[in-house]
């Protein structure tokens, strides 16, 4: 059987903490859907085309990965695309009470979805990406946080 999974969100930008958790995601199963979520209400840095158009930068050598936009329920996105699983990261303790309730809901919503939490390298646990853009603004150094490509992008729209 082939099992299919998803890591919905907004990768504004994609961080090396995201791609820690695809790349193992792609060791656990055939086929792995980044799903970057238009997300207008969080008012993004990159629009959606260029947050696609970085992770698909960054992730070019996983060859069971793609990367796709989307706009919607998540569970739509998952049903549409034959996407059996949700997977989802889990930083610290702060995330799980919303990643336990949003799961639950998702369950409700389509229960045919599971979804299954990873954990990223413990040097990646502190990162994201709402702290690599604040960083960066500021003019700290971001290089270790995220993949060249996306640092470029992020010195160009900062600086």
């Amino acid at each position: 059987m082939t099992v299919a999974a998803m890591y919905p969100g907004t990768f504004d930008p994609i961080t090396l903490g995201h791609e820690d958790l695809v790349r193992r995601a792609s060791r656990l199963f055939d086929r792995v859907v980044v799903a970057i979520a238009a997300n207008p209400s969080k008012e993004p840095m990159f629009s959606l085309d260029e947050r696609v158009e970085l992770a698909r930068s960054s992730l070019q050598t996983l060859d069971n990965v793609e990367v796709s936009g989307y706009d919607g329920l998540t569970v739509d996105f998952a049903r549409k695309n034959d996407l059996r699983v949700i997977m989802r990261g889990l930083r610290a303790v702060s995330d799980f009470e919303y990643e336990f309730q949003l799961a639950n809901m998702n369950r409700h919503l389509a229960v045919e979805v599971e979804t299954v939490f990873l954990t990223p390298n413990e040097n990646y646990n502190f990162v994201s990406s709402s702290l690599v853009r604040e960083i960066c603004g500021m003019g700290g150094d971001i290089s270790e946080f995220v993949s060249p490509v996306v640092y470029q992008a992020l010195i160009k729209r900062t600086r």
